[in-house]
């Protein structure tokens, strides 16, 4: 791993993922009426717990709305493998707090749980960075894919052990029961502990991707907001980053909410949340590591978000669609809706890198992160309030709506001649 940077970010961004993956399934049972990890008050109604879930959710985008453009900077200054550590670690002890906070029933802890991990949720951004650090401008779409790919395997782990460990007396494939003291903080302590592992595994194993660190200016708590008005005013990022916060903010809609769905709608058991989820993140992986690859031999990243972003807002309707009564249904969208994901996810990513000026990928990927959280802010906490019923699906439908919205300006108004150095010329791909 010490030689290979790549093999080091792919660990290091799948085991992040089994983290974040498990928590799918818990949310779930944190408002649910009979539940006995139920947090909200006697005589909160589900759409009061909605909402607040809702708000529990944002919190912690938010915070890494703050946090990201710093943490990229500091990045660049510093270098990738400390900044990575220490958002590490501070994941493993906001995991812990989260534990108590479910077992004590206290709503204030888990705010204050999220929060920290979101103020040092800079894992991603600065994976991204060094996926920058170590791509050229023909491999850069593939590698991106890769780190896609790891996304996706731990979304496969992840909601899996977190149906799981949530699950007390699951049959694991016959050949034991789950212990009888799993429950709704056992997938927490869990998450705490990997994420520590995860942090001594950077430590010892993950080399520095950053060859030339940038020291000039200053770094400020006003950062972010900084970072994003200078993008949206940039040329070269602004349309992307426009497509993006919209996509990112109907994707929020459908995961905030999705899991809830299948509860009340299909009546799926954490487990069975867990199950599905498991098989969306099999379907991104593949997405990610065979999918994006191939396509990218033919189109290059801005040609493939031209048809993908409208692929994604597409499929949600498909999710709507579903009948209760025909179940079976929700698995079938499972492969179109993880390929136009897979390759709106990695293109995007790879044409913000592409974007970005000289010099300036980790605050490009700062910038981005942040525009991904400040729009999962908004998205997390109007789920509850537009959520008309328990079986409601008017989420589905802003999801689609959202990402539609970002497909149609992208399409309209991005110019490939800002961005630099289009990759493809060995690949048969059109400059322009």
């Amino acid at each position: 791993m010490r030689k290979n940077p790549l093999l080091a970010i792919f660990t290091t961004v799948f085991i992040d993922l089994v983290g974040f993956g498990i928590l799918i399934p818990v949310f779930p049972l944190l408002i649910s009426e009979n539940s006995p990890f139920r947090v909200t008050p006697d005589g909160w109604s589900f759409t009061q717990g909605l909402i607040m879930l809702g708000w529990l959710q944002a919190i912690y985008p938010f915070c890494t709305f703050i946090a990201s453009p710093i943490l990229g900077q500091l990045s660049d200054r510093f270098g990738r493998k400390p900044v990575l550590a220490i958002s590490i670690f501070g994941t493993s002890i906001g995991y812990v707090l989260f534990a108590i906070g479910i077992s004590t029933a206290n709503l204030p802890l888990l705010f204050a749980s999220r929060a920290l991990d979101g103020f040092t949720g800079g894992n991603l951004a600065v994976a991204n960075a060094a996926i920058g650090d170590i791509s050229t401008n023909e491999n850069r779409a593939k590698n991106f894919g890769f780190l896609g790919a790891a996304f996706g395997m731990g979304f496969i782990v992840g909601p899996y052990l977190g149906g799981k460990l949530s699950s007390p007396g699951v049959s694991f494939y016959g050949l034991f029961d789950t212990p009888d003291w799993f429950g709704a903080t056992t997938p927490f302590w869990f998450a705490a502990i990997i994420a520590m592992l995860n942090c001594v595994a950077v430590l010892t194993t993950f080399p520095e991707t950053i060859k030339e660190k940038f020291h000039a200016g200053r770094i400020n708590a006003t950062q972010s907001i900084q970072n994003v008005v200078q993008g949206f005013r940039s040329e070269r990022l602004r349309v992307v980053l426009i497509a993006g916060f919209l996509f990112s903010s109907g994707f929020t809609f459908f995961t905030t909410f999705f899991g809830i769905y299948l509860k009340n709608n299909f009546d799926f058991s954490a487990s069975k949340t867990g199950d599905y989820f498991a098989i969306v993140g099999l379907f991104i992986a593949f997405s990610q590591a065979v999918l994006v690859a191939r396509v990218a031999k033919k189109l290059v990243d801005f040609k493939v978000l031209r048809f993908s972003l409208f692929g994604n807002a597409i499929m949600m309707l498909f999710y709507f669609a579903v009948p209760t009564s025909f179940p079976l249904g929700l698995y079938f969208v499972i492969p179109l809706f993880t390929a136009f994901n897979g390759l709106t996810m990695a293109n995007m990513t790879s044409l913000i890198s592409r974007s970005a000026e000289p010099g300036r990928q980790g605050q490009a990927m700062g910038i981005y992160s942040s525009v991904q959280s400040l729009a999962q802010v908004p998205a997390s906490i109007l789920v509850g309030y537009i959520t008309t019923s328990v079986t409601s699906s008017q989420p589905l439908i802003v999801a689609s709506v959202c990402i539609a919205l970002g497909g149609l300006l992208f399409l309209l108004m991005f110019k490939p001649k800002f961005v630099s150095s289009v990759p493809g010329a060995q690949m048969g791909a059109p400059s322009h």
